[in-house]
């Protein structure tokens, strides 16, 4: 365990005690001794002496390369942080039918659209009823029309299918 540091831990020359516990880079501990003598040390493999324990008695210092391990942890909160937005994503639904007028489907469009920049997952759904599923081919239409418009912002993680009554896609947003 390496000891958590944070932006105000102490490093090298900023240490003021009379005496701290040295731990070194393997983990093993190599006794109190006096600030000073441990900075002789750590200068001798070439790191840095970093205080990670400050409250307890005598403090904690540990002897390791300060630059290394803040790159380290940056990298480690970078990739939470990626993780976390991608699973923070959501699946909106937008349901449309065959015969949706052309100012609707652009107002759905312009949603689907901020949806995406949202970095959300999109499921268009196309239903049919009545005497429109002998007219599937329009559906069809429909959905190449909706691709061609989005197809600046979005991927097509699953294409147009039916589903009983139901023409669906799944769109993504592009990376």
């Amino acid at each position: 365990m390496i000891g958590i540091v944070t932006e105000k831990n102490r490093i090298n020359y900023e240490i003021r005690c009379p005496a701290i516990l040295v731990i070194d880079m393997e983990g093993q501990q190599l006794g109190v001794m006096p600030p000073q003598e441990a900075m002789k040390r750590a200068e001798e493999q070439g790191l840095d002496l970093v205080e990670v324990a400050p409250n307890a008695n005598p403090p904690v210092c540990r002897i390791m390369d300060y630059g290394k391990f803040k790159y380290q942890q940056r990298k480690k909160a970078q990739e939470t942080r990626k993780k976390k937005v991608h699973s923070n994503t959501t699946v909106k639904e937008i349901k449309l039918r065959p015969r949706t007028e052309d100012h609707d489907l652009f107002f759905k469009i312009r949603n689907l659209k901020k949806f995406l920049a949202n970095r959300n997952k999109i499921k268009i759904s196309l239903q049919f009823r009545g005497r429109e599923m002998a007219h599937l081919e329009l559906g069809k239409k429909m959905m190449d029309r909706i691709v061609e418009e989005i197809k600046e912002v979005a991927i097509i993680e699953q294409g147009a299918k039916l589903e009983g009554r139901f023409m669906t896609m799944v769109v993504g947003p592009k990376s």
